[in-house]
């Protein structure tokens, strides 16, 4: 069995609207991304793209892939198909052909939103987006929240991890 804790995995963000994210947020964000595949047991390279954008950004990717003209706080888009939800219900394997990587997966946060969210739950910017990317992480992992079952095995793996990075959600 791989040591999880060793494996690289390759969390690439970058930056289009808004303000520019300083470099400590882009830091939580890869370390949160980090901490939820190796909570879940990635035992392959894993490649996760993020996107840090503002409302109007993100609006457009709501609008073209979702049909929802409205901003929102994140989408995920996962490239792998699970047959259940978590590492160990990846079902077939599609590897890079040049890298050996798997692409797991693309995530689009607002800065805007997460912000707006902080304020109203009375959280810092730092928990709301340790939570934002948890959630999306697992939604890349297969997780959803259809019904009630799926929800509470997803937010009980949220907590879990909240509580691991330092935050009591």
């Amino acid at each position: 069995m791989t040591d999880t804790k060793k494996i690289k995995h390759k969390i690439t963000t970058r930056h289009s609207g808004g303000e520019v994210p300083k470099r400590v947020y882009r830091s939580l964000i890869r370390q949160t991304v980090l901490t939820t595949l190796r909570n879940e047991g990635a035992d392959l390279l894993c490649v996760v793209n993020v996107l840090i954008t503002d409302d109007e950004g993100i609006r457009k990717f709501n609008k073209k892939y979702r049909g929802i003209d409205e901003a929102t706080d994140v989408l995920s888009f996962p490239m792998q198909t699970f047959t259940k939800p978590g590492w160990g219900g990846l079902s077939a394997v599609e590897l890079d052909e040049d890298s050996g990587e798997l692409p797991l997966g693309d995530i689009i946060i607002s800065t805007e939103s997460v912000k707006k969210h902080a304020r109203k739950y009375k959280k810092t910017m730092e928990q709301e987006t340790t939570y934002m990317m948890i959630h999306s992480t697992l939604h890349l992992l297969g997780y959803d929240h259809e019904n009630a079952r799926n929800e509470r095995e997803m937010f009980s793996k949220k907590d879990l991890i909240m509580k691991e990075m330092g935050y009591f959600d």
